[in-house]
C-alpha cells in the first residue's frame, strides 16, 4: 500500500476520536453537497425549461411560418412546391393552414380564441398526443379542440356546442355586413401545459377555418417543419431570399421571442452563482485540512525525523481533501436526484403559468449535468486540498515536535 496512502486512512479513521476536527469535516462535506445538489438542481431545472417550452412550442406551431401582410397568401401552391424542393432532406413536412381570431361565446360567456385550421396529418398527431378529453377529427364539420384552460373558463365540457363569431375579409362588421355567426360542437379538449397556447388556440379542420372566415379555398399561413432545429437560421435565411412581398418568414424563436429571451435571461447568473458556491467549498476544505494540520502538526514532526519527504506529506493531505470532496460530491448528487425525484413524482412546487409559461416545473434529469457539476467541483477541491497540504509539508520537525 502507498505510504502516503496508508497515513492519509490513518487520520481519516482517527478522526472519529478528534469532536472538533470530525465536526469541521462533516461541515466542509456538508458544504459541498449542498453546493452540488443546488447547481444539479439549477441547471436541471433550466434545462428542463428550455427542452419543455422547445418541444411544447414545437407540438403546437411549426419551426418557420409563412404569413402574409394581406388578408391571404397568393400563389401559396407555387411556395409550398418550391420549398419541398429546397429543402428537400431537411424538411419534416410543409402544410397550408388558416390562423385567424374569433369571439367563442357558451354559457353566457365570451372569450378571444384564435382559430387555426390544419390539414397535416403529423401535426394532427400531435395534438392529439396532448388530448386529456375526447378526440380530433378534422373531417368532422364544425368540430372543435380547445385548451383546457379556456374549457374551465366557459365551463365546457367535451360534446358541448359553441358560438364562434368571425369577421369577413376582416373588417369591421356593420348592419349590411354581419359577422359570420356558426355553431360548433366541443370534441376535444387538449393541455400542453403552456398558458399561452391552453387558453388562447382553438383547432378545427382547414376547410371548415376557411367557410367560418369566409376564405373560401385560400389561405393565410404555410406552417414547415424541419427535422432539426440546428439548421433553423440558415433555412429561414434562404425561404426569406425567395419571398416577396406581402409574404414574410418567421421562425419559433422569434415569434416566441420573450420566451426564449427569458430563458437565457434565467442561465446568465449561473456562472456567478457556481463560482460562489465553489469558492465556499474551496474555503471548507482548506479550513478542514488546516485544522487537520494543527491538530497532527506533531505526527507531521515525526514523520519528517523519520525520513518523510514534503512530497509524501503534501500527499497525505491532498489525500484528506479527495476524501472530503469525493463524500460531499456524492452526497450532492444523491441529494440532487432525490429532490428532484419527488418534485418530478408528487409535483410539490407549482408555479403559475402566467409568468412562467408551465403549470408544472420541467426538470430534464441529464447524466452530462451531474458529471459536469461533479467534475469540476472535484477538480477545483483538489486544487484547494493543495494549499494545506503545502504548508504542512513545510512544518519544521524540530518545531513540530514541540507543539503541544
Amino acid at each position: 500500500m502507498n505510504f502516503a496512502f496508508f497515513i492519509s486512512r490513518r487520520y481519516i479513521l482517527s478522526n472519529k476520536d478528534s469532536r472538533l476536527l470530525n465536526l469541521i469535516s462533516v461541515i466542509s462535506i456538508a458544504g459541498i453537497a449542498l453546493g452540488v445538489a443546488t447547481l444539479i438542481i439549477a441547471l436541471s431545472v433550466l434545462d428542463g425549461f428550455e427542452k419543455t417550452l422547445t418541444e411544447k412550442i414545437t407540438d403546437f406551431d411549426s419551426h418557420i411560418k409563412i404569413q402574409t401582410y394581406k388578408e391571404i397568401l397568393p400563389n401559396a401552391d407555387k411556395y409550398i412546391e418550391q420549398f419541398k424542393i429546397q429543402l428537400k432532406d431537411n424538411l419534416d413536412y410543409i402544410s397550408p393552414s388558416v390562423s385567424k381570431l374569433a369571439i367563442i361565446s357558451a354559457k353566457n360567456r365570451k372569450e378571444g380564441i384564435n382559430i387555426k385550421g390544419i390539414i397535416e396529418e403529423q401535426e394532427i398527431k400531435k395534438i392529439k398526443s396532448n388530448l386529456v378529453e375526447g378526440s380530433f377529427n378534422v373531417d368532422t364539420e364544425n368540430s372543435l379542440v380547445i385548451g383546457k384552460t379556456l374549457a374551465t373558463k366557459l365551463l365546457l365540457k367535451v360534446g358541448d356546442r359553441v358560438t364562434l363569431f368571425a369577421l369577413k375579409h376582416d373588417q369591421l362588421p356593420s348592419a349590411a355586413d354581419l359577422p359570420n355567426i356558426k355553431k360548433f360542437i366541443v370534441t376535444g379538449i387538449f393541455e400542453s401545459g403552456m398558458a399561452e397556447y391552453d387558453n388562447l388556440i382553438g383547432y378545427t379542420g382547414i376547410k371548415t377555418a376557411q367557410n367560418l372566415f369566409s376564405m373560401h379555398d385560400e389561405i393565410n399561413g404555410i406552417d414547415i417543419k424541419l427535422k432539426s432545429v440546428e439548421k433553423i437560421d440558415s433555412l429561414s435565411s434562404l425561404i426569406r431570399k425567395e419571398l416577396r412581398y406581402p409574404y414574410y418568414a418567421r421562425t419559433i424563436f422569434e415569434i416566441h421571442r420573450n420566451i426564449f429571451s427569458w430563458i437565457d435571461l434565467q442561465k446568465k447568473p449561473i456562472p456567478i452563482v457556481l463560482g460562489l458556491i465553489i469558492i465556499v467549498a474551496v474555503f471548507n476544505i482548506i479550513s478542514a485540512l488546516l485544522m487537520l494540520v494543527l491538530e497532527k502538526t506533531n505526527s507531521i514532526g515525526i514523520l519528517k525525523s523519520l525520513g518523510a519527504k514534503g512530497k509524501e506529506i503534501i500527499k497525505i493531505f491532498v489525500y484528506q481533501g479527495i476524501y472530503l470532496s469525493f463524500i460531499g460530491i456524492v452526497s450532492g448528487n444523491i441529494l440532487a436526484w432525490l429532490l428532484m425525484s419527488i418534485q418530478l413524482k408528487f409535483d410539490i412546487i407549482k408555479v403559475p403559468s402566467s409568468v412562467y409559461f408551465v403549470t408544472k416545473v420541467p426538470i430534464e434529469m441529464s447524466l452530462y449535468i451531474f458529471l459536469l457539476i461533479s467534475a469540476v467541483t472535484f477538480i477545483l477541491a483538489l486544487l484547494s486540498a493543495i494549499v494545506p497540504s503545502y504548508f504542512a509539508s513545510r512544518i519544521n520537525p524540530v518545531t513540530a515536535l514541540r507543539f503541544d
